[in-house]
């Protein structure tokens, strides 16, 4: 079973990935456009321990929330968008990583 209430990417949920509300487009991606500004933002002011950890819980809420990618009634686009966000996401985090 899924954690619904669980922050998957920045304070989105898991329910408001996989649920019907609200809806992908436009709704969702301006959500997802508006926390990653939000969390790159953020990374600037984080140490290498925390920059490591972060990416850790990102591969584990991007495992969490694609875990159940074939379940029809589940909200695939959003799905999809959630996994493009959290990629770019965990890039960045790479790339200050790597600096």
């Amino acid at each position: 079973m899924l954690e619904l209430d669980k922050k998957v990417f920045g304070n989105i949920t898991t329910k408001e990935i996989i649920g019907a509300d609200p809806p992908a487009i436009p709704d969702s991606k301006n959500n997802f456009e508006k926390e990653l500004g939000t969390l790159l933002t953020e990374l600037d002011s984080l140490s290498k321990e925390n920059l490591e950890k972060i990416l850790e819980e990102q591969k584990i809420a991007e495992a969490h929330v694609n875990s159940r990618p074939g379940a029809m009634a589940l909200a695939q686009d959003k799905i999809q968008l959630f996994i493009e966000y959290n990629q770019k996401y965990t890039q960045r985090i790479k790339e200050k990583l790597e600096s």
